[in-house]
């Protein structure tokens, strides 16, 4: 595995690869890698894989979230090493991601910015698109392998793509589970014991919720018996619960609307939010 820190670098090392036929599949991460990373890494059908780490400052609306934001670089190398999954490791610093004259694009993404995950945190998606298109001018892959678990960032993502008028594929895996239902994440080191027990109800719930929907019970009333379930402990504060339109994260009323449902939540335990979604219908 090569690991590069400098866009020079790595960006010559990929032209020279492109040059001689080779595709390359591209995963952005945060770091703290788990066991969903690397299922991203190995279901990857391109000939080259290229995973970065970096955490982008410009994506968290709250300095306190980015402080605790976990960085295990070096236990992320050796799980990558172990795993012989990935190719090329980008490990840039902010510096190489943002020179002097980086101009951040002000994207234009209607109604989907700002629902959910754009009302709970501002400014959230124009730090994420900008870091990702960024990466992919540098990186410049054949396709970009994202998580269902990040649902509205995909569709964010997705839009970023058309209106820059990327070549880049854009693929997306299904969301990677601990045994008893917890969506992988890097924010579930977070969780102490008695919190991690708990975790396991927001999947368990919405498997309710997605029984109920193909049912044909109301949607508004499915929402809300998710949260009124969830919120039973008080350890969880929901922050939505929403039965959207896949394409356009529309709130969609019922079974008969759209052809392709899913639900996305979002949720405190104890001081970790965590998110989740079930695609209902596809």
């Amino acid at each position: 595995m090569y690991i590069f820190k400098r866009v020079n670098d790595i960006k010559k090392h990929i032209e020279s690869l492109k040059e001689k036929g080779k595709t390359i599949g591209f995963i952005p991460t945060m770091g703290a890698l788990h066991d969903g990373h690397i299922s991203l890494i190995k279901e990857t059908k391109t000939d080259i894989k290229v995973c970065s780490i970096f955490v982008n400052p410009t994506q968290f609306n709250d300095i306190k979230d980015l402080e605790k934001y976990p960085r295990t670089p070096s236990k992320d190398i050796d799980l990558l090493l172990e795993s012989k999954s990935c190719d090329i490791l980008f490990m840039p610093t902010v510096e190489e991601i943002y020179p002097l004259n980086f101009k951040a694009i002000d994207f234009d993404f209607g109604n989907i910015g700002n629902i959910m995950e754009g009302e709970f945190r501002p400014g959230h998606f124009q730090g994420m698109a900008n870091v990702v298109h960024r990466l992919l001018e540098i990186i410049n892959p054949d396709e970009l392998i994202m998580g269902q678990k990040d649902f509205q960032q995909v569709a964010i993502v997705n839009l970023m793509l058309k209106q820059t008028k990327s070549n880049t594929k854009l693929v997306m895996l299904e969301t990677k589970r601990e045994k008893d239902g917890l969506a992988m994440s890097s924010r579930n080191i977070r969780l102490n014991e008695s919190e991690r027990n708990l975790a396991p109800l927001i999947y368990k719930n919405l498997l309710i919720s997605k029984k109920n929907a193909l049912d044909g019970h109301d949607f508004r009333t499915i929402e809300s018996k998710f949260i009124e379930n969830i919120e039973a402990n008080k350890e969880f504060k929901v922050e939505y619960a929403n039965i959207v339109d896949g394409t356009s994260l529309n709130i969609i009323n019922n079974i008969t609307d759209i052809n392709y449902l899913v639900m996305c939540i979002a949720t405190w335990l104890g001081n970790v939010r965590l998110i989740d979604n079930i695609i209902i219908k596809n």
